[in-house]
């Protein structure tokens, strides 16, 4: 049984990361518009929503580098390369939290994203703070509250609505049912 929730949960990984690769050429290829919209998060959201943290990082960590290979977009250094361990954090945080909600339901989901997006946008700017160095002409405070927030104001509505929408859908057919996580017994309540 557990063999089979492994496999189930590594081949929906690898179709994350093809809906990830595929997702940008929506996009047109253009840079202005990919760094708006934000289409390779919206898998790795659902990559760790529907599969766990573990998957998500890992499919967040691998899906901007192997595009970059790809395609040359987004560049591999330092867009791709710090694009890596915001989506890794994206991925983990949003499924581990989700994970260890009491209820798997919408406001639950909404809170986990909102933290996940806070520490994935923490983790771009160190990565970028570490790859283009502090100073004068590197990348600055304001550089941070532009990339981070007010440039991807459009893509983090858009995940606001598609995610939440997606995750209902999957309630409704029942492949991911609302519930109340369960908690662990303890010997004495065995008993």
């Amino acid at each position: 049984m557990k063999e089979e929730s492994t496999v189930k949960k590594i081949v929906l990984g690898a179709m994350f990361l093809s809906v990830g690769i595929v997702l940008p050429f929506f996009t047109g290829q253009i840079p202005q518009i990919g760094s708006m919209l934000l289409p390779m998060h919206i898998p790795v959201f659902l990559c760790g929503l529907i599969c766990g943290g573990k998957y998500g990082a890992v499919i967040g960590f691998v899906l901007p580098l192997m595009r970059s290979a790809l395609f040359i977009m987004p560049p591999m250094f330092p867009d791709a390369s710090a694009m890596a361990f915001e989506l890794s954090a994206y991925g983990f945080v949003v499924g581990f939290l989700y994970e260890k909600s009491r209820w798997h339901c919408i406001k639950s989901l909404f809170r986990c994203m909102i933290i996940a997006m806070l520490s994935g946008r923490i983790v771009w700017g160190i990565a970028m703070a570490l790859f283009l160095g502090i100073g004068k002409n590197a990348f600055t405070a304001e550089a941070f509250i532009a990339g981070a927030f007010i440039n991807s104001l459009p893509g983090i509505v858009l995940q606001f609505v598609t995610i939440p929408g997606i995750m209902l859908a999957l309630e409704k057919t029942h492949l991911m049912p609302c519930r109340e996580r369960k908690a662990k017994k303890t010997e004495k309540e065995e008993i």
